[in-house]
């Protein structure tokens, strides 16, 4: 009997837990769903041949995109954030990168 309380407790616990929000105010879901965002962007721009984009820094926060770095050209600035909106699941791309040429 006592068994069956302890797992009975445990269910609780793991119910109400399910719900919570990280301390970014994320849901767990939310939060999978911004790392596979980045980790899909970060690997497109890194595969994209017509320019150097490896070094962008990408976040992703409900859907938001932020890029940021410095970039050779304005032209590599345009491609990376037109590679991060075709991503599935991106809802806005907030574009800080810096290009060295203009």
């Amino acid at each position: 009997m006592h068994r069956s309380a302890i797992v009975l407790v445990l269910l609780v616990v793991l119910a109400l837990g399910a719900g919570c929000r990280s301390t970014t105010g994320e849901s767990f879901g939310q939060n999978v769903d911004d790392t596979t965002i980045t980790s899909e962007v970060k690997t497109k721009l890194a595969a994209d041949r017509g320019a150097t984009l490896t070094s962008v820094s990408v976040t992703t926060v409900r859907g938001n995109v932020s890029l940021d770095g410095v970039v050779p050209t304005a032209a590599d600035r345009a491609r990376a954030e037109e590679i991060a909106r075709r991503v599935t699941g991106v809802t806005q791309v907030t574009n800080n990168l810096q290009a060295e040429k203009k």
